[in-house]
């Protein structure tokens, strides 16, 4: 699903993103709300949903961080793609704070959009050096403190030692791609022992993960 506001970055993203063989846009949202009631109706006809949502942050109505919020709470199945023509780090931080698995600006080149939803749609984090380093930067300022990140890290002893080994490169901010390289295993075995570490730790995506191995590492 591509949501935007303006009907020629919708239909150029569309026209782009069905350049590709195996990715098909199946809807398409004026904003935030738009594409809420498009995912519920979506649901209650148990049509299939997307399995991303390319979404503009700022747009009226509803903008896009608040609409990733909800997204993530009401559709958890659905991953979200942050898209906006400002490289400032607050709407990064705002739209993956709210959910999203990625920020990209919308004059990302054809390959890596292409290439970033295939990524966020297996499961992957699109986060660059830059963003990272600057999410643990802030985040240094405001320790894990909620219950569930306390009782995450007191499950992370519940990690198999292949699984602690993928969890310390996924908060290196590696790929799972890159993760099977370096660990000489299959890339749908990283996929799975990711899986299971986000549920054994009780997390919601890939961003907690690099933060809570963070806090770890430094205490």
């Amino acid at each position: 699903m591509v949501v935007d506001d303006q009907r020629a970055a919708r239909m150029g993203l569309s026209l782009i993103i069905n350049r590709a063989e195996d990715l098909q846009v199946i809807a398409q949202a004026t904003d935030g709300q738009d594409a809420l009631d498009q995912l519920t109706h979506l649901e209650t006809d148990r049509r299939s949903l997307p399995d991303v949502v390319l979404m503009d942050i700022r747009m009226p109505v509803l903008n896009g961080v608040e609409a990733i919020a909800r997204i993530s709470q009401l559709h958890p199945s659905v991953k979200t793609l942050a898209l906006t023509t400002y490289d400032q780090d607050d709407y990064a931080f705002g739209a993956l704070s709210a959910g999203a698995s990625g920020f990209l600006l919308k004059d990302t080149r054809t390959a890596q959009l292409h290439q970033a939803i295939r990524a966020v749609a297996s499961g992957d984090a699109i986060l660059t050096p830059r963003i990272t380093r600057e999410l643990l930067r802030r985040h240094a300022f405001h320790p894990v403190a909620s219950p569930q990140q306390r009782a995450a890290q007191e499950r992370l002893e519940r990690l198999s030692p292949r699984e602690r080994e993928v969890a310390e490169l996924v908060a290196q901010g590696l790929t799972n791609s890159e993760i099977a390289r370096r660990l000489v295993i299959a890339t749908d075995s990283v996929k799975k022992n990711v899986t299971r570490i986000l549920a054994k730790l009780d997390l919601r995506d890939r961003v907690q993960l690099v933060i809570l191995m963070r806090d770890i590492e430094s205490q």
